[in-house]
């Protein structure tokens, strides 16, 4: 029974180390994400945090700023969902 015990505990600890790495793995990763036909393109890490944004001259206007705001966003969903689909935890953890 001790043997049994035993190695559940060391496979328990080679699978926190490897979901350790794979935490790793993800939140060094980049994921770029774009709007508007790629005028403009956010850059996130697998964490989900801003590592560049990108705004082509040709859509800013001050006269529509709105639709400069709604761009990013729509950039940074694009980004968040491709963090989310390369995640080799996608559909493991809800």
């Amino acid at each position: 029974m001790g043997s049994g015990f035993s190695k559940m505990k060391k496979q328990r600890k080679q699978m926190e180390e490897q979901f350790a790495r794979m935490q790793e793995e993800l939140a060094n990763s980049e994921h770029e994400g774009s709007a508007g036909g790629g005028l403009v393109k956010i850059v996130l890490t697998g964490d989900k945090n801003i590592k560049s944004i990108k705004i082509s001259p040709e859509c800013v206007d001050k006269e529509d700023v709105e639709g400069l705001q709604d761009l990013i966003i729509a950039a940074f969903n694009d980004a968040a969902a491709r963090v989310e689909a390369s995640s080799p935890m996608n559909g493991f953890i809800q």
